[in-house]
């Protein structure tokens, strides 16, 4: 049987949430093998800036961070299950990766 993997990334965890509990559903309604979501380590990045554009004044600072939300899902998958898996609707801001092994 073939295993389908699917990685989901987003700055937005509403998202990444929605479409793993899509694809759970279809997994229930098809009883094909489901393993995951698995939540993979959330990347953060940072920057720092200065508040003032000048230079001049306080030393005051920006703190901005954006944060990178991961899913991994393994689907043991037939044809079927792998069509209604591709029709997920796929919000905007969010990147999906099917790959088969």
């Amino acid at each position: 049987m073939q295993k389908a993997r699917i990685k989901l990334a987003s700055t937005d965890i509403e998202k990444v949430n929605q479409v793993c509990n899509n694809i759970r559903q279809i997994a229930e309604k098809t009883g094909v093998m489901l393993k995951g979501p698995i939540p993979l380590p959330t990347k953060r990045l940072k920057i720092t800036t200065r508040r003032s554009p000048c230079g001049e004044g306080t030393a005051t600072w920006e703190r901005y961070e954006m944060r990178v939300h991961k899913r991994l899902i393994d689907l043991s998958i037939d044809e079927r299950a792998l069509r209604l898996v591709m029709r997920v609707p796929i919000p905007e801001g969010l990147n999906i990766e099917i790959e088969m092994v």
